[in-house]
């Protein structure tokens, strides 16, 4: 391991976001939430985009070979990458508390960074798929290494709607339980003869 693999390995989630995407200062600031969610979401938005764009050009390479055979395959990816593009773009959560919350506990942020840097790494490992696939010649590398990519994009849309997820559910969290004084309300019990009393 070289000291740029020691130095990444040593940054947290949060550190590796803000160095990837320009203006970034993630969740921790009431103000910032929203225009940090839409910074990420534009940003890998554009970066899947361009991956999307590398398996178009894939897709006619290998027809231009005769290689029809992985064609059903690549469109499989396709569909799969431009579905976590859409949602990436029009992502709409509604209200949800936990971006107006003056305060969010650090084990939630975290828990949002560990997504979003799954997300981000997910890029990475997109690349690569489409990168290795097209340097394959052999028939089984090539059959092997478009199930990894239709897995990784599976991986990719759960990790985003577990994201989802995760920003909606903690508008319970933000907001806190009912209130200890509130006593839940209680049927009147009822007596034979259908008449009601309260103990």
């Amino acid at each position: 391991m070289d000291l740029r693999e020691r130095a990444r390995g040593s940054q947290s989630a949060w550190e590796r976001l803000v160095g990837a995407i320009p203006g970034y200062r993630g969740y921790k600031e009431k103000e910032l939430r929203r225009e940090a969610d839409k910074l990420l979401r534009g940003h890998l938005a554009r970066r899947f985009e361009e991956e999307r764009d590398r398996l178009n050009a894939l897709q006619v390479r290998l027809a231009d070979r005769g290689q029809f055979q992985h064609l059903v395959s690549l469109e499989r990816a396709v569909m799969k990458l431009q579905l976590l593009i859409d949602r990436l773009k029009t992502a709409n959560y509604g209200y949800a508390g936990w971006f107006d919350a003056v305060k969010v506990h650090e084990g939630e942020l975290d828990a949002l960074y560990e997504h979003d840097r799954a997300l981000m790494e997910g890029v990475d490992k997109v690349d690569q798929g489409i990168t290795h696939m097209a340097a394959a010649t052999e028939e089984g590398v090539i059959v092997a290494v478009s199930e990894v990519l239709l897995e990784t994009l599976d991986e990719l849309n759960t990790y985003f709607s577990r994201r989802m997820d995760l920003i909606l559910g903690l508008e319970a969290a933000v907001k806190g339980p009912p209130s200890a004084t509130q006593a839940p309300e209680r049927e009147p019990h009822r007596r034979k003869g259908g008449k009601s009393s309260t103990s």
